[in-house]
């Protein structure tokens, strides 16, 4: 089969197998799935999307996967390109992402020659696992819940002059509904705790809601902003090691990873009953210990403590009232996400950010929120966050200036939709003055990094719409009235030495309102 037939069946059966978007990094050996993937976008079969830097190009379709729920391929030629490919698969790994990774190759025959721009690429992006294609094959068995890894071999010549029609006469399959399997169940206790990692193992968060009714129990959730039920600024309360013990459950339901902060790792680590809900732990995850884990959310057997739920109900109003921020991280944070109107898309940036709204953030509705949480990189997100943007009228994202400033090669292939990116700029890696290294000689050199940059005149270079703001007032009024398209906001913060006091005074000042209104002064 030459190039020109293999590229294009290869493109058939993933359209007929559901996948619509494709994101293109340009290159010579993947020049035949190129023009079958151009050809099959004037024929209205798929969306094309090209992105010139291979990193990015993953991530932006990672976006595009998980805001689509869908698989989403990400297409390459050979060489260090399908390496930049291994970043993103590897989130999409164990974040448990549809994400399609095709990468060009020269023929088998050419491996270990010394021929041009050719490496083993076979197990390239373990632990994705490679299907090496050389001739036609099925591959829709592939699509089944994680990455995949498809590596096609084309030989001279790249380019045909063959015009067959090609894309006559088919279309996407209908997938076959599947019947869910019979639930597995449990008996819960009656002063149990239900924490909610902040990708919930891929459950919808409508199911989860009624899961916790059934339960009766508070819900600690890694993502305040799906939950509006949720147990407020529990990170920060449950930091306390007299707080934890006075509010120790009987048994803890983890849904998904609970990854953000110590204080609630601790709290699973103390309990002797824990049951984990999460596919990975099957999967990715296998040294995953628990009392039971489930694949899936069980049925449940509940008769909760009513008065237990009220005092955790409690606990998050003092907690509430107790908090008074300065201007600092945490307040621009609170700013953003209680002004956010409805129905936005919002991408949180890993490292502080996701921390802040974890501890910081009133719980709400109203939005659909996404992090890389498989691995917890800072790499991509500006990229990812385009591709999220892609599905929604109104995105937002936040991530912090180290965060941009990882992916802003991603500005040279900008953003269509409407999507406000905010940046905390406090010049360099602000979580590391709140980590035990913050005392380290050479901290600043090894840790604080700091880039001395004008992001402002940055994001300009690029031609991009950029503001700055200094205040909570200000990003109120530019969330009011701000433009359509791509824009970005740098939010102008205390230096990162200031931040961690008061991040450290403001934790103390609720701990001390929550040993006063629990009676443990």
């Amino acid at each position: 089969m030459n190039s020109t037939s293999l590229a294009r069946n290869i493109i058939r059966q993933l359209v007929e197998d559901g996948v619509s978007d494709f994101v293109l990094s340009p290159g010579s050996r993947n020049a035949p799935l190129s023009i079958a993937l151009y050809e099959a976008e004037q024929a209205g079969f798929v969306n094309l999307h090209v992105r010139i830097d291979e990193r990015g190009a993953a991530f932006f379709a990672l976006g595009l996967s998980k805001a689509s729920v869908s698989y989403v391929a990400v297409i390459c030629t050979s060489g260090t390109a399908a390496a930049n490919f291994h970043p993103a698969i590897l989130e999409a790994y164990h974040s448990g992402n549809k994400l399609l990774a095709i990468t060009a190759d020269r023929p088998a025959h050419l491996r270990r020659t010394g021929a041009n721009q050719t490496t083993l690429q076979v197990g390239l992006l373990e632990p994705v696992p490679t299907l090496d294609i050389s001739t036609s094959v099925d591959i829709s068995h592939l699509l089944d819940q994680g990455p995949v890894h498809l590596n096609i071999q084309f030989d001279e010549p790249l380019v045909s002059a063959e015009r067959t029609d090609w894309l006559a006469g088919f279309s996407p399959r209908i997938s076959a509904v599947t019947t869910s399997a019979a639930k597995e169940s449990f008996q819960a206790k009656t002063r149990g705790l239900l924490i909610v990692g902040h990708d919930r193992a891929g459950i919808e968060k409508e199911a989860i809601a009624l899961f916790a009714q059934e339960l009766g129990w508070p819900l600690i959730a890694e993502d305040p902003l799906s939950f509006p039920s949720s147990i407020a600024h529990a990170a920060l309360a449950l930091s306390d090691p007299q707080l934890r013990a006075h509010f120790a459950p009987e048994q803890i339901v983890v849904i998904g990873r609970a990854t953000l902060s110590r204080s609630i790792s601790a709290v699973v680590k103390d309990c002797s009953d824990l049951i984990v809900i999460d596919p990975r732990a099957h999967t990715v995850d296998t040294n995953r210990s628990a009392s039971m884990i489930f694949s899936s959310l069980p049925t449940v057997a509940s008769n909760p403590d009513a008065t237990w739920l009220q005092i955790w109900q409690q606990m998050a109003a003092i907690a509430s009232s107790s908090i008074e921020l300065k201007w600092s991280e945490q307040a621009a944070i609170r700013a953003i996400t209680s002004n956010l109107p409805i129905g936005a898309a919002l991408f949180v940036g890993s490292s502080r950010p996701v921390r802040d709204i974890e501890a910081f953030a009133s719980p709400r509705a109203g939005l659909t929120t996404f992090a890389n949480r498989g691995l917890a990189g800072i790499d991509g997100n500006i990229s990812c966050a385009f591709g999220i943007a892609e599905k929604f009228e109104r995105s937002y994202a936040i991530m912090g200036d180290i965060t941009f400033l990882h992916d802003v090669s991603a500005l040279v292939n900008p953003s269509g939709a409407n999507l406000t990116v905010f940046i905390i700029d406090n010049n360099g890696g602000g979580i590391f003055n709140t980590l035990p290294q913050a005392e380290v000689a050479g901290f600043e050199r090894l840790f604080g990094t700091p880039h001395d940059l004008d992001l402002e005149r940055v994001i300009h270079g690029f031609g991009m719409k950029v503001t700055k703001v200094k205040s909570a007032a200000d990003i109120e009024f530019g969330i009011a009235h701000e433009p359509t398209g791509l824009n970005f906001v740098v939010i102008e913060v205390p230096d990162r030495a200031s931040n961690a006091l008061e991040l450290k005074r403001v934790t103390q000042s609720l701990v001390s309102a929550l040993r006063i209104g629990s009676n443990l002064a």
